[in-house]
């Protein structure tokens, strides 16, 4: 900060002059530099926010006193020191008058000091602070240059950024929520308490500023109107400085998450790319195979796990949106992964379907697999747009060549799983699908499809004409095994309605519910029509 007139006063050197201050308006004004001189007009050589010191020659005459005076405050000076006894022993009234008027400060001195003294000591302090910011500009340059170097976490930019300016910093995205911060001096309970409400209270700016009940000062992180977040100072900070610091914290902020964005982007793209020629057969020798999938993060272990995800999602006409899901949905998997510890090679093969060739290390517990299904069915899950998903597990292998051949046969217990009823298995393997896996293999043969058309077609034409729940109620009782009590209690139906309702879907259909090979060909009819429609 520059020094004020009052600061200036306040020194030994000019209270030796014993000053007075004569006329004029507030003292709290900046100096932004010392001039001395009795040349009788200054106003070419003025540039405002100057503190002019002078021996009284210009006031000697009363007829261009004020004169003076209004030069000097039309061009922009700090004030007048004048000093008594050499030209002029009193300021004259019409000059104190005329600072009144002005609103220009005048102070007498009543002994004689040495000018020189005042103009080292006030520029020495000038230059001095000038340097301390400079100096700070090039630590705060230097610090965030160095971190964007390394690829520093968004903590450890916020926690530099916090400690540059000794007080709490957050990092918050577009919805207020926090991704990062560093308390300083305070607990992380109060600077976070009602984050979000206060958060709202402050407007948004694209550029940094100073608003809100609680006057934080706020700094947009990303591109000029793609910005993704936000850097809060919730405390008094020193205005300059913060701008310094918060402004270079968000650069490297924003140049943090491209580069992360650009690694993952070129990253996917290489275990995409090695995973199609594993499953293509175009690696053929298991070292090289081991060796490239390990230099693309998968931890070598003594077996691998062909793992597939199918994900039930809303049709949506528009491409980009579609697009955006299924980055998401990848990312999403792959965080699974590795909040849960493990490492695996990812491929978005086709919409709706991300397979994964899983490093299953022998020390992992048997907790372990079902408990990364759960993550990643539970991330997905979150995800707007998502109504389900599956996951197939292939056989294991210790070759991953082999692994990755596995792939075809977890893609397919993935996709047969999607017309699974709901159940609690986080995860399926072939033994899970059994008579719906051979289903799902021919289901597009139009013998098959006959069969299943020959076999419902009384109930489906009538449910097509009447509607009802002819087709349900049939589905229910052939997945009970023909248990009518079982039957009548899962309906909530008394059991001389699910008798009638039953004798009517016989007689449409022309067969006897209780011969059992009737009930497995309507069965196996029902699952090709569920493959079908899941």
């Amino acid at each position: 900060m520059q020094p004020t007139i009052v600061d200036i006063l306040a020194l030994p050197v000019v209270q030796a002059g014993t000053p007075e201050v004569i006329g004029g308006g507030p003292l709290d004004r900046p100096v932004r530099w010392v001039h001395v001189s009795d040349l009788p007009d200054l106003s070419n050589l003025l540039q405002g926010g100057e503190l002019v010191l002078t021996t009284g020659r210009p006031l000697a005459d009363d007829s261009s006193s004020v004169a003076y005076l209004e030069g000097l405050a039309a061009a922009g000076a700090a004030g007048l020191v004048v000093e008594l006894g050499v030209h002029v022993d009193t300021v004259p009234e019409g000059v104190a008058r005329a600072a009144d008027r002005l609103s220009f400060p005048v102070i007498a001195l009543h002994r004689q000091i040495r000018f020189v003294e005042v103009t080292e000591e006030v520029h020495r302090s000038i230059v001095a602070e000038q340097y301390d910011e400079v100096a700070f500009a090039r630590h705060v340059h230097e610090v965030f240059t160095d971190l964007s170097m390394k690829r520093a976490s968004l903590g450890e930019i916020v926690d530099a950024a916090a400690g540059m300016l000794g007080a709490p910093i957050v990092l918050e995205d577009l919805n207020r929520q926090v991704l990062a911060f560093a308390a300083q001096g305070t607990t992380a309970a109060d600077l976070l308490a009602e984050w979000e409400r206060r958060s709202r209270l402050t407007p948004v700016s694209h550029q940094t500023a100073i608003d809100g009940p609680e006057s934080w000062t706020t700094t947009p992180v990303g591109a000029h109107r793609q910005e993704w977040g936000r850097l809060v100072a919730p405390r008094p900070v020193a205005e300059g400085r913060a701008r310094m610091a918060l402004e270079r914290a968000a650069q490297a902020l924003a140049l943090n998450r491209m580069v992360e964005q650009d690694r993952t982007a070129l990253e996917q793209q290489a275990q995409s790319g090695l995973i199609d020629e594993l499953r293509r057969g175009r690696i053929q020798d298991e070292a090289e195979a081991t060796a490239r999938a390990h230099a693309l993060g998968l931890r070598p272990a003594l077996t691998y796990l062909p793992m597939t995800v199918r994900v039930s999602e809303t049709a949506s006409a528009d491409q980009v949106l579609a697009q955006r899901r299924r980055v998401n949905m990848l990312d999403a998997v792959r965080h699974a992964v590795r909040t849960s510890r493990q490492t695996a090679l990812t491929a978005n093969t086709r919409a709706g379907q991300i397979d994964l060739l899983l490093s299953h290390p022998p020390e992992s517990t048997p907790d372990a697999l079902p408990e990364l299904c759960a993550a990643i069915r539970a991330a997905l899950t979150r995800l707007d747009g998502v109504l389900h998903c599956t996951i197939g597990v292939g056989p294991e292998s210790t070759r991953l060549l082999d692994a990755a051949g596995g792939l075809t046969e977890s893609a397919h217990i993935a996709e047969v799983a999607l017309s699974l009823p709901p159940g609690d298995k986080v995860f399926h393997r072939a033994a899970d699908i059994r008579l719906r896996g051979l289903l799902a293999l021919i289901r597009t043969d139009p013998r098959v499809q006959a069969f299943a058309e020959t076999e419902l077609r009384g109930l489906l034409e009538h449910q097509a004409r009447h509607g009802g729940d002819s087709v349900d109620v049939l589905r229910s009782f052939l997945e009970l095994g023909g248990n009518k009590t079982e039957l009548a209690k899962q309906l909530h139906l008394s059991r001389p309605t699910l008798y009638a309702k039953l004798a009517t879907i016989q007689r449409l259909l022309g067969v006897d519910l209780d011969d059992a090979e009737s009930r497995t060909s309507l069965h196996t009819a029902m699952l090709i029509l569920r493959l079908r429609h899941p």
